[in-house]
């Protein structure tokens, strides 16, 4: 019974990562790394800011119905859910600041 629980969270969890919009909060980013800071960010950095945010999916699953009667969901979504996965999939290779690199951003028609 509990195995089955924790599968349909993960799934749950997983479901919303893939459904985050990563593009609509793209900011242009002018970073140079080093081959070095691009390897340390890929095998150690992303794999802890996934595991980040994957525990603060669950904590704010958890967390949810006290924030709702709270009246700050969406701060809490903000700082355990968004912020963690921002800095996990909208973040160039060894960049230290969230964002993109002005070439991948597509400007905007008026």
């Amino acid at each position: 019974m509990t195995r089955k629980i924790s599968r349909t969270l993960v799934a749950t969890v997983a479901a919303c990562l893939l459904a985050f919009s990563s593009l609509g909060y793209a900011q242009a980013v002018d970073e140079s790394p080093s081959a070095l800071a691009m390897a340390s960010d890929a095998v150690f950095i992303r794999p802890a800011l996934l595991a980040t945010t994957i525990v603060g999916s669950a904590v704010y699953l958890v967390s949810l119905p006290f924030s709702l009667l709270g009246g700050n969901a969406d701060e809490a979504g903000e700082v355990l859910v968004m912020g963690p996965a921002r800095a996990t999939f909208v973040r160039c290779l060894g960049c230290t600041r969230t964002g993109r690199k002005p070439e991948t951003i597509e400007p905007a028609n008026n």
